[in-house]
């Protein structure tokens, strides 16, 4: 595996079928070409992912949005103009430039433009979008730097993009429609509330199905190897508890006990931006350490702050 800063090598390896891993601003995502459905399926074979979760398509100015979508709502293209390049995915219906492979036979697709600037030399310089789920096996915690990708997949990739430490840190937010209004399909990076601001109040959807309207919405996702558990009152647990070596997660707080080995703090300044770049990263540390668990506590219920609690809820187990 090469790890480079070489947006024209990227350009080859993809140009020649292969799968390689690119930054965005977000995470780091396993790329291919769109109309590759060889790479396509390799994507789904070595994350193991399920063939009925679709692909965000990657492509490189909301001006495409025309050639690969049709009948998109006066909203969606309001949301692409405000937040593009960024990390908001719009799901409309798809035009026929769009292979049924990408969406999981879905009538629509889910597009995005990515705010990273590397992300977006290559894409100016190749001919077709890139497929780029997270670059991590399905139901683990994503990558923000090279380095975790190289973790992942060593021996499954020939070639990473080295764009740094991703300046968001979680997975773009996913907004759908439905009779011509948004509807949040997964939190992420952008706050609901900052794309309120721009149409007005937004439904969550209820996913009741066993198949995703979008990627990302399986419950059980993000979770590291190590069991995570939220904890309501801190001190009864580790009262109870026959655990004797915990990682504790915090917002901005110590919390002093023997049981708790180390505490990692996501931000000392109680800045949720800071938290949530934060998050993988430290998840993803932890992991790589002998603790018997994660133990944590769900952060304040307002912007970034709902996206790492759902990240939390969906990576932990019951007690």
């Amino acid at each position: 595996m090469k790890i480079s800063t070489n947006i024209l090598e990227a350009k080859k390896y993809l140009e020649q079928s292969k799968i390689i891993a690119i930054p965005t601003e977000t995470v780091y995502g396993l790329a291919a070409n769109i109309y590759d459905e060889s790479a396509i399926r390799s994507i789904y074979s070595i994350k193991k992912r399920p063939l009925t979760n679709p692909l965000i398509v990657h492509i490189k100015s909301k001006d495409e949005l025309a050639q690969y979508t049709f009948d998109a709502p006066e909203k969606a293209l309001l949301l692409a103009e405000t937040f593009w390049p960024g990390p908001l995915t719009l799901v409309l219906p798809k035009s026929e430039k769009i292979p049924s492979y990408i969406s999981a036979y879905k009538d629509t697709v889910a597009l995005r433009v990515p705010a990273h600037e590397m992300a977006l030399q290559l894409l100016n310089c190749l001919s077709f979008p890139l497929a780029a789920p997270s670059a991590n096996p399905s139901n683990r915690v994503s990558p923000t730097n090279a380095n975790h990708v190289k973790g992942y997949f060593e021996s499954e990739i020939p070639f990473i993009l080295d764009g740094g430490e991703c300046k968001k840190g979680l997975e773009s937010t996913i907004i759908g429609f439905e009779n011509k209004e948004p509807i949040l399909y997964r939190l992420g990076a952008l706050p609901v509330e900052t794309i309120e601001e721009v149409v007005g109040p937004i439904k969550i959807k209820n996913n009741t199905s066993t198949l995703p309207d979008a990627p990302g919405m399986f419950s059980k996702h993000y979770a590291p190897t190590i069991p995570l558990y939220i904890i309501d009152d801190l001190a009864t647990f580790l009262e109870e508890t026959s655990l004797s070596s915990l990682a504790y997660l915090s917002f901005n707080k110590k919390y002093i006990h023997p049981k708790i080995k180390a505490t990692y703090m996501l931000s000392e300044k109680k800045d949720l931006k800071q938290a949530a770049k934060n998050l993988y990263r430290t998840l993803i540390h932890i992991d790589s350490k002998n603790y018997d668990a994660i133990i944590t506590q769900l952060f304040p219920e307002k912007e970034q702050g709902k996206a790492i609690n759902d990240r939390l809820k969906r990576a932990s187990c019951k007690l």
